[in-house]
C-alpha cells in the first residue's frame, strides 16, 4: 500500500465512531485487514467512496486475470455494515453463508458475505475463503 493510500486508510479508521453498545464492525474490518496483510505477496488498496462504501481490496503478486481476489467494503448506512466480496470462481461456500450476486464484483459473479454485527463463527469462516481465494491466486 502506498503512503498516500495508507493515509487514507487510517484517517477513515480514527474517524470510525463505534457505535455505544453496539457490536464493532470496524474491529471486524480490522481484523479482515490483520488477516489479508499477513499474507505474503499480497498487497492492500483502499478506495474511499465517502457516503456510500469505503473499500479495502486485496490483490496477490501471482494474480494475472483478476485486479483482486477480496474486496472488504464498509457500506455507510444507519449502522455501518460489511460486505465481503470474492470471484465465485475463487472459493467455495460449503455451508452456503454466502449470496451469490451475479455480476456482484466488478462485473464477475461473487459470493458475497454480509455482516451487520460480529459473529465470531462466521468470521473464522470468512477468514477461511479469505485464505482459500489467496491459495487460488497462486
Amino acid at each position: 500500500m502506498n503512503a498516500k493510500i495508507e493515509q487514507e486508510l487510517n484517517t477513515f479508521l480514527e474517524e470510525w465512531k463505534v457505535t455505544p453498545g453496539k457490536n464493532s464492525n470496524k474491529a471486524t474490518f480490522l481484523r479482515f485487514k490483520d488477516h489479508l496483510s499477513a499474507k505474503t505477496g499480497v498487497t492492500l488498496d483502499f478506495i474511499a467512496r465517502p457516503g456510500v462504501t469505503y473499500s479495502l481490496r486485496a490483490v496477490h503478486a501471482e494474480q494475472k486475470d483478476k485486479d483482486l481476489f477480496v474486496m472488504v467494503d464498509v457500506i455507510e448506512d444507519v449502522e455501518r455494515w460489511l460486505s465481503v466480496c470474492f470471484y465465485g470462481d475463487m472459493i467455495s461456500d460449503p455451508d452456503q453463508k454466502g449470496d451469490m450476486v451475479p455480476g456482484g464484483l466488478l462485473g464477475e459473479d461473487a459470493i458475497c458475505f454480509d455482516l451487520e454485527e460480529q459473529d465470531d463463527a462466521l468470521l473464522t469462516y470468512i477468514e477461511a475463503r479469505l485464505d482459500e481465494a489467496c491459495k487460488n491466486c497462486q
